[in-house]
């Protein structure tokens, strides 16, 4: 007879379900420095893969360097004047109204 959480065989799909869906939950909390570096991506690629790439960059890097909660606060205040979606096209990278935008200078 087994012991454990996986006594019975119906127990085992229930507990992956059950793990899944907390894995998923946490993948849903990002960060203000996260979704700040999102945008930024947003605004310096023009393929999909090439903004897939930068978010993976900026993932890695987030998971060498943890924001401080300084560092969250300032994301926090750039996010909103970081905008490069198709509506709003008012943030240009490559001026520097639009890196002071989104937190790329001082």
């Amino acid at each position: 007879m087994a012991s454990g959480i996986f006594r019975q065989p119906m127990r085992r799909p229930a507990a992956i379900a059950l793990l899944s869906l907390a894995l998923l939950g946490l993948s849903g909390c990002k960060g203000a420095c996260r979704e700040l570096s999102e945008r930024i991506c947003d605004c310096s690629t023009t393929t999909s893969l090439e903004r897939e790439v930068c978010v993976r960059r900026a993932i890695n890097d987030e998971a060498v360097v943890e924001p401080t909660a300084e560092d969250e606060a300032f994301c926090e205040s750039k996010i909103d004047s970081c905008d490069c979606s198709q509506e709003a096209k008012n943030v240009d990278l490559n001026t520097s109204e639009g890196k002071l935008a989104c937190g790329l200078a001082r």
